[in-house]
């Protein structure tokens, strides 16, 4: 069981000398809501793993729970006071890059933060360490391969409106420069955002080959409905970069025909550390376990990573870690990573909706 930070936070100081606590900022409502189970369960794993192998730095990891879904100042005050009253001594967890750029202003280096979110790049706050893909490594191959074996260059974007969509969107038009490809239209709608009418009328009438989606959780989910609706989904490829198994699941099997992504994670990643790590998520929380995805995977990384820092480090300070860190290697559900300039060096697959499910078809170069 994670304890709530509004728990931690009322309670009388009780801190465990023995305990490393670390603050799981983590969506548990908004359009993002979705993801939050599989994160949660995920992280827990990964915390009882690590405790089952004597902790790290001699230290049980304990996690609590911050809700990464409500507005980015109240995530960021909420995480300040934590580290303020000496409640956790590190900060990890998926949630959206506008939550990430208030919150890491505010730790300012004074405990670790390793933020899970795939994302647009660039983060150099102190302390910062990234487990998740980036657009050079992600989306860039992709648009790559839709060009050299679909020959598809004409590209509409679609986002939500905040930092992660539309910095994506400016390497996309950088990246489809390269290949001779152009954007035929963009928009941004609002999180949260019910009716894709408009929107899809513009996609219509744009002339584009395929849809580049940058639209999170929930809203991702009512675009690929309306999508399939408008009968947009017999003629055009949709891919995007933030697209998991609990999306596909809520899309429905009849709305994801030619939908496809790029992940360093799939529940169906036919690796022998893919398998090992669902087989250890479904033996752990059962059957019923919320959906294994690559968002909540990313949470396991997260704790891993952290875990493997501080380890290296043999200290939570973080210029130590920040000193120690780069070239470190582990073993991960993604396969062998390693850190290079704090982000994490990974494989990245390439899959296409099939139902319910993904088929990776092939790792990007």
């Amino acid at each position: 069981m994670i304890e709530k930070a509004s728990v931690r936070l009322g309670a009388p100081a009780n801190r465990a000398r023995d305990a490393l606590d670390v603050a799981l900022v983590i969506p548990l409502q908004g359009p993002a809501g979705i993801f939050g189970p599989s994160c949660e369960c995920c992280a827990r794993l990964a915390a009882e793993e690590v405790n089952a192998a004597s902790g790290v730095l001699g230290r049980e990891v304990r996690l609590v729970l911050v809700d990464g879904g409500a507005r980015p100042e109240r995530v960021a005050a909420e995480v300040d006071a934590l580290i303020s009253g000496g409640v956790v001594d590190a900060v990890a967890g998926w949630h959206i890059s506008a939550v990430r750029e208030v919150v890491a202003p505010r730790i300012d280096g004074r405990v670790p933060y390793v933020y899970t979110a795939l994302y647009e790049g660039g983060e150099r706050s102190p302390g910062v360490f990234l487990t998740g893909e980036t657009p050079n490594r992600q989306l860039r191959p992709a648009l790559r391969w839709f060009a050299s074996e679909l020959d598809i260059r004409r590209w509409t974007i679609v986002g939500d409106d905040y930092v992660w969509p539309r910095s994506s969107a400016r390497a996309a038009h950088r990246y489809l420069r390269e290949l001779g490809g152009e954007v035929c239209d963009e928009m941004y709608v609002p999180l949260g955002t019910q009716d894709f009418g408009p929107v899809l009328a513009r996609v219509a009438a744009s002339g584009c080959e395929a849809v580049l989606m940058l639209l999170i959780g929930q809203d991702a989910v009512l675009f690929n409905r309306a999508f399939t609706a408008a009968g947009l989904d017999r003629d055009l490829i949709r891919f995007s970069s933030l697209i998991e198994e609990n999306v596909l699941l809520a899309t429905g099997p009849e709305n994801t025909r030619g939908l496809m992504t790029s992940a360093g994670y799939f529940e169906d990643l036919p690796t022998a550390s893919g398998l090992d790590f669902a087989a250890a998520y479904f033996r752990r929380f059962g059957p019923g376990a919320p959906v294994l995805n690559s968002l909540g995977e990313s949470c396991y990384e997260g704790v891993r990573m952290l875990t493997e820092l501080l380890r290296r480090a043999g200290d939570t300070d973080v210029r130590r870690i920040q000193a120690t860190a780069e070239g470190l290697e582990y073993e991960s559900p993604r396969g062998t990573v390693q850190i290079r300039d704090r982000h994490l060096e990974q494989r990245v697959f390439l899959a296409a909706a099939d139902g319910l499910q993904w088929d990776v078809l092939q790792q990007l170069p």
